[in-house]
């Protein structure tokens, strides 16, 4: 055995925590040599017996390892194995246990993760771009609230670089097309709603930046999470009627021959009555019910007729998208 592989790994995680493996070549142990062959049948046991014996699982370079298989599942523990920073980059994966298992700031770049056990993984500011998900079980994932291709795509577009920009956004595209379809195929509807809302979300990114087709993309989107958020519409509603009635309330509406409106002379009981019919006014306008109680007058007619005409597309649109949610 020679001088190095005597010597102790240099590696040191982000917490200055140093591994404690032998050299094998360039002051680096088996696991965290970039170089060192893992494409053998038993690396996923070696692996397992690593972990197990408290082996240093941080920044681990797996790229191209075969793992088929591998079971980094602690039994009777609520927390994983933490692989905090490491690279499995086109690793095999196929069938792997890896419940609660932490790849924070890692790569999973286009590793085979077929009929892979991912519940409850985290896997925030991970590369996961390419990652074959077919029949793996991705329940409970953590993927974070922005990838880091999200990252780079607005820091790229703060630096101007527009081109690069559009190239990141278009990856974290796929990614959460590939979280979605993978949610759908293992019926995790509620699951996969927001995979698609953040998908779309990356395609309107790329669009250009005063173009009809992002400005159509964005009101979907506040309008009703691109189908998904049913909530936004509700909101959407009460802010239209409660506008609409402000705006009733100082251009006025009629009752049996009498304005109703502000009146800045009377007492704040009165206009508060006044503001209260204008609210009716409002709700029946904005649900089209049309008692013929009040009518509009002057400006106040524009505004109802665009008031009666949102309502009645914003109803329909709640109906379908409460009725997906629903029956999912």
């Amino acid at each position: 055995m020679t001088q190095a592989q005597h010597a102790q790994c240099q590696f040191k995680n982000h917490l200055g925590d140093r591994c404690r493996g032998q050299c094998v070549a360039d002051n680096q142990c088996y696991w965290h040599h970039p170089d060192t062959d893992k494409s053998g049948p038993d690396t996923a046991k070696k692996l397992e017996q690593y972990a197990r014996n408290g082996g240093m699982l941080h920044g681990l370079q797996l790229a191209r390892a075969n793992l088929e298989g591998v079971n980094l599942v602690k039994p009777a523990s609520k927390s994983g194995f933490d692989l905090t920073g490491s690279d499995l980059y086109r690793a095999n994966l196929r069938g792997a246990h890896l419940f609660n298992a932490v790849f924070c700031k890692g790569s999973l770049m286009k590793a085979d993760l077929t009929a892979a056990n991912l519940h409850c993984c985290q896997l925030q500011e991970c590369n996961l771009l390419g990652m074959k998900l077919a029949k793996s079980k991705i329940d409970n994932i953590k993927i974070g609230a922005h990838l880091i291709q999200e990252i780079k795509g607005k820091d790229a577009l703060d630096a101007g670089d527009t081109k690069q920009a559009i190239d990141q956004f278009e990856q974290a595209e796929e990614i959460y097309r590939d979280l979605r379809k993978a949610s759908e195929n293992q019926g995790l509807f509620t699951f996969s709603g927001p995979f698609l809302q953040r998908e779309l979300t990356m395609r309107r990114y790329q669009m250009p930046k005063l173009s009809r087709q992002r400005l159509f993309s964005k009101t979907v989107d506040l309008f009703c999470g691109y189908g998904e958020d049913p909530i936004r519409v509700v909101i959407f509603s009460i802010l239209l009627i409660f506008i609409s009635a402000v705006l009733y309330f100082f251009f006025g509406i009629s009752f049996a021959g009498d304005i109703v409106r502000f009146e800045p002379h009377a007492s704040i009981g009165h206009n508060l009555f006044s503001f209260l019919e204008c609210l009716y006014y409002s709700v029946v306008t904005f649900t089209t019910l049309g008692y013929g109680d009040f009518t509009p007058v002057g400006l106040s007619r524009g505004i109802a007729a665009i008031e009666a005409f949102t309502g009645s597309f914003t109803i329909a649109l709640f109906v379908v998208v409460f009725v997906k949610k629903m029956t999912r």
